[in-house]
């Protein structure tokens, strides 16, 4: 007769089976795998298991389990991570509103629409995880939210979270003349930053209170204080857009003065102050433009920041600003900073690595490190040359597009009713492939 202790590991073996067979596990083989943490891997193998990296390496050298989907790649194609976008607004996003310069109350997740094209044109350009900003016609316009461009029907399906559960995101602020109309708003830079320094302080004050209070008698409670309460604790990144090299400089004596963490966004003049931005230790995150217009204050931008920042020492970043620069576009943009003298290393960092930092997510994206979320992109080619295409973008191990998908390239090449949410029978454009082959 079999001991009770057989008939257990009987059992145990059993329960283990589903596990092992339900396990879905991928390898790509065959193209040149830019890990960007490591030197570029020609012939080389990407397993993923589970929707997590699990091995990158040489052909050769990675152990496929036989269990494996294999998909077999061009020498010619590249595999790269995932781009990570610092700054857009797809999802017809929205903050505060005219009635007043200071809302950090404002949720930019309870106004995104992640059914909207916006979101399929972003992974039809190869973008993976995307910090969704409100806008910049205020001091502060209300808390960002840090989206993983997976697939699902609400904005919590899609969002990051913080370590307490909490939907992730920083906080958006600006200088500039965005921010300068009539009252209630300042007329002038000068009030601008005293009315940010104002509010920080109450912030403070109330920080204190909460903290401090008896039993029964804490402050009311105030949105607007909580959310830059969790700024003043380093929870939140404030993301700060910024043009002139004076109002850069305003912005790194508020960052100085209340001690919270902070990127630098836009940064038209940054060539001008990159040395002072890379002794405070504050990262960029760039864009470069490739046709004039805009406004005044950003007509001395200048693709010149890009390498003048690396050289200096700064942490640089790029991003959309979608519709400003079209997400389907995003590769050209570090070409052109690579044109104007960046490495090609540091360009490649600033579309993932340099991003993921910056959003606080460098665990899970940036890189082809086992372990992370398997967020990558197949390329037709180099990841800076004009005639390179996007082929597919995975999500966690999902392919969320393909250009051979007839519906997801009429949304990376456009047509007739290609950005709509609706074609009119139900269909949803550009909607992703799961386990499609």
């Amino acid at each position: 007769m079999r001991s009770l202790s057989h008939w257990l590991a009987a059992i145990l073996l059993l329960v283990a089976i589903p596990a092992a067979v339900t396990a879905q596990t991928r390898a790509f083989v065959g193209a040149t795998i830019i890990p960007v943490d490591g030197d570029p891997i020609e012939n080389g193998a990407l397993v993923v298991v589970d929707g997590r990296i699990e091995a990158v390496g040489p052909a050769g050298e990675v152990n496929i389990p036989t269990s494996a989907t294999v998909t077999e790649l061009d020498a010619g194609t590249v595999i790269m991570p995932g781009i990570v976008d610092t700054h857009s607004h797809v999802g017809d996003v929205s903050g505060g509103d005219r009635s007043g310069p200071i809302q950090p109350e404002a949720r930019a997740m309870d106004s995104v629409n992640v059914l909207s094209s916006g979101i399929k044109r972003a992974l039809a350009g190869g973008i993976t995880s995307v910090n969704v900003m409100p806008g910049s016609g205020h001091l502060i316009s209300g808390q960002t939210v840090y989206l993983k461009l997976r697939d699902g029907q609400s904005i919590t399906d899609l969002a990051y979270r913080f370590d307490d559960g909490g939907i992730a995101g920083g906080m958006k602020m600006a200088n500039g003349t965005n921010p300068i109309r009539q009252p209630p708003f300042p007329g002038t830079r000068a009030k601008s930053a005293a009315l940010v320094r104002a509010e920080y302080i109450r912030a403070q004050e109330y920080a204190d209170q909460v903290e401090n209070a008896e039993e029964g008698e804490a402050p009311p409670r105030d949105l607007g204080l909580e959310a830059l309460g969790e700024v003043l604790s380093g929870k939140r990144m404030v993301h700060f857009h910024s043009h002139r090299h004076d109002d850069l400089m305003t912005a790194m004596r508020l960052q100085d003065e209340f001690g919270f963490r902070m990127v630098l966004h836009h940064t038209s003049e940054a060539y001008r102050v990159a040395d002072q931005i890379a002794e405070a230790g504050v990262p960029v995150s760039l864009i470069l433009i490739d046709s004039p217009g805009g406004k005044l204050e950003a007509r001395n931008l200048l693709a010149e920041s890009a390498p003048a920042l690396e050289r200096a020492g700064a942490k640089v970043a790029l991003h959309t600003d979608d519709w400003v620069t079209d997400s389907r576009y995003f590769l050209r943009m570090a070409g052109m900073a690579i044109r104007a003298g960046m490495s090609r290393e540091a360009a490649l960092e600033s579309l993932t690595i340099r991003g993921a930092e910056m959003l606080d997510i460098a665990d899970r994206a940036g890189t082809l490190t086992p372990g992370k979320d398997a967020d990558f992109v197949i390329l037709s080619g180099d990841p800076f040359s004009v005639y390179t295409r996007v082929l597919e973008t995975w999500v966690e191990g999902e392919r969320r597009f393909d250009l051979d998908d007839e519906e997801d390239r009429l949304v990376a090449e456009g047509g007739f009713n290609a950005l709509s949410d609706d074609d009119g029978n139900g269909h949803i454009h550009g909607h992703g492939h799961g386990d499609a082959e």
